[in-house]
């Protein structure tokens, strides 16, 4: 049961990741809409939309932060690689 949930959570990170990174490139319009939805949320539901996907609501939070360019990249593509790390199915490896 761990490995199925180990798989599905990869995967469900990874879709929301490769989505991430997409917008980034072709729609950051898409990314500010998502935020402001997510911002419009009654509280309850913020809280839940934040603990199901901290690190890419976190993500979002730091692309609509005014910091600069760079340093924006630099933290989203560090969560990425770190939610991608974490949840990569580790048997896999014959662990």
């Amino acid at each position: 049961m761990d490995s199925v949930i180990s798989i599905g959570a990869f995967v469900v990170f990874g879709v929301l990741w490769i989505a991430f990174a997409y917008a980034i490139v072709a729609n950051q319009g898409g990314l500010d809409a998502t935020w402001q939805w997510i911002r419009g949320l009654p509280t309850g539901a913020q809280v839940v939309v934040w603990l199901l996907f901290l690190p890419v609501v976190a993500g979002l939070w730091v692309w609509e932060n005014a910091w600069p360019l760079v340093l924006r990249l630099v933290v989203v593509a560090g969560l990425g690689w770190a939610t991608l790390w974490v949840f990569f199915p580790k048997f896999l490896f014959g662990r």
